[in-house]
């Protein structure tokens, strides 16, 4: 559902493109032209041609890459919570203070930075997993929708695709079988809107809010994301499921730690893979976040449905989350995506080898994943997962490309098919965006502030500091009689 659109201006230039190389379907194909119409979509594919005057000339491409999973301003811990070691509790406090030191103004800056590292990085669609909506005291602010108008914006702003998974977020925790579920914390008031309805009414109302609002025609897509089978009951995600369009893509964190599985167990009887298929929610159009810990049934019942699991190696590494069975989960049927989660590392071609790598220690096998799976992981799969449908460079794709150095350090002498498994992001030359040059060599030609990540990080950092304290780690742990609250962020 794509719902944003305004006049580009004098940047949305698009001439066809020549590449020398393009990695189409996984395998090297030399001398393609690409010609795009005015939406940005590919009308016309050449193979074994020369370039024409006036086309724009790459070396050697990649298929535009799709972040499945972000929470933008996690950005804002990254090597601020290393040196004292503790565990995911010890994280989340830190989390969470992150996210209370942020109003529209300064997460706008913010996800303006981290978006734009994406692109520069090779990232060129992101799934926001949004669920930073409220004041602090989970009070609306003034303006309507600011929170999401404000990520929508930064978005457009330097010219990536967004979806914006706008998070239904309604309690702590499952509460005791028999029972109620736990109420929102305090330090979590401005994920909430009191129950599904109240989520239900503000998603439709943002729907409308951002038609016609932002962005550069066909970048920004509202979709919708249940946080957790822990954080949204049972009820309200029956509800939430009759009250979304069909053709809206919807995700949600789905057994990233094991006492997830405990609690959904204790309280359902059901794994939280079993709670989504018994209420229907198992679908095509469904992403499923980390499933690390899953049963041989859940594996089997995924990949039965065709929903697409979401990857996020780097931050489940970062966070000791475990290897998920992401191979099993292929081989059943299931679509395998990434995303870059916490954005501790954000470069995409890290997450296909740390995808690759979890695999072969986990097995002690070589080979999990095809160089082309891998891709197709990075790109299609990651796009159907954001609703944006193929992105297989054929006519009537999006034509997003990743131009990729092939005489680094890195890459020197590298078969072009294997590329993803030993370029990084230091190896991305060029990103096109629907037809357009969006990044170069670092730098952002599409925004109108300043044109490199860093210098937009550093003035969001600067301006966030001014307001606030930046957030440091926080040293506290839960208290016993909470050992199992939510534990996903």
């Amino acid at each position: 559902m794509t719902v944003a659109s305004v006049d580009p201006g004098a940047a949305d230039v698009r001439p066809p493109i020549w590449a020398a190389t393009a990695i189409i379907d996984g395998r090297p194909t030399d001398r393609v032209r690409f010609t795009a119409d005015d939406s940005g979509r590919i009308t016309a594919v050449e193979l074994g041609v020369g370039p024409q005057t006036g086309d724009r000339r790459l070396g050697t491409v990649i298929p535009g890459m799709g972040n499945a999973h972000s929470h933008a301003f996690h950005r804002l811990l990254r090597g601020r919570t290393h040196a004292d070691g503790g565990d995911f509790w010890q994280w989340r406090e830190a989390m969470y203070a992150a996210a209370a030191s942020l109003d529209p103004e300064h997460y706008g800056r913010v996800a303006r930075a981290v978006f734009g590292e994406m692109l520069v990085c090779g990232w060129t669609a992101v799934g926001e997993f949004h669920y930073v909506h409220h004041q602090a005291d989970g009070t609306p602010y003034p303006t309507a929708h600011a929170m999401e108008l404000a990520v929508a914006g930064a978005a457009a702003d330097v010219g990536i695709r967004l979806t914006l998974l706008d998070t239904a977020y309604l309690a702590s925790g499952l509460g005791p079988a028999g029972g109620p579920a736990a109420p929102l914390l305090t330090e979590q008031l401005a994920f909430g809107d009191g129950d599904a309805s109240g989520w239900l009414a503000r998603w439709h109302r943002l729907r409308d809010a951002l038609s016609g609002s932002v962005g550069v025609t066909g970048l920004v897509t509202l979709g919708a994301a249940l946080h957790s089978v822990r954080a949204v009951p049972l009820d309200a995600m029956r509800t939430i499921l009759a009250g979304l369009p069909d053709d809206v893509p919807l995700h949600v964190h789905l057994s990233e730690q094991p006492q997830e599985n405990l609690d959904t167990l204790a309280k359902t009887g059901r794994t939280p893979t079993g709670v989504l298929a018994a209420l229907g929610a198992l679908a095509p159009r469904i992403s499923l976040v980390h499933a690390t810990h899953l049963t041989d049934a859940d594996v089997t019942a995924i990949g039965r449905s065709g929903a697409t699991v979401v990857m996020c190696p780097t931050t489940e590494a970062d966070l000791g989350d475990g290897i998920g069975p992401a191979r099993r989960l292929a081989d059943a049927g299931a679509r395998i995506a990434v995303g870059s989660d916490q954005n501790a590392v954000v470069d995409p071609l890290l997450e296909l080898r740390g995808l690759e790598a979890g695999e072969r220690l986990a097995s002690g096998r070589r080979g999990r994943f095809s160089p082309a799976e891998l891709l197709a992981a990075g790109t299609d799969n990651g796009y159907r997962s954001l609703g944006l449908g193929r992105h297989t460079l054929d006519v009537g794709d999006p034509l997003d490309l990743v131009e990729v150095s092939t005489s680094s350090l890195r890459t020197t002498g590298a078969d072009p098919a294997q590329l993803a498994l030993v370029a990084t992001a230091s190896d991305v030359e060029r990103v096109v965006v629907g037809g357009r040059l969006v990044a170069e060599g670092g730098r952002l030609l599409a925004t109108s502030r300043e044109s490199t990540p860093e210098q937009l990080l550093a003035v969001a950092l600067a301006e966030l500091a001014a307001s606030t304290e930046t957030p440091r780690t926080a040293t506290s742990s839960p208290t016993p009689d909470h050992p199992s609250q939510e534990m996903q962020p």
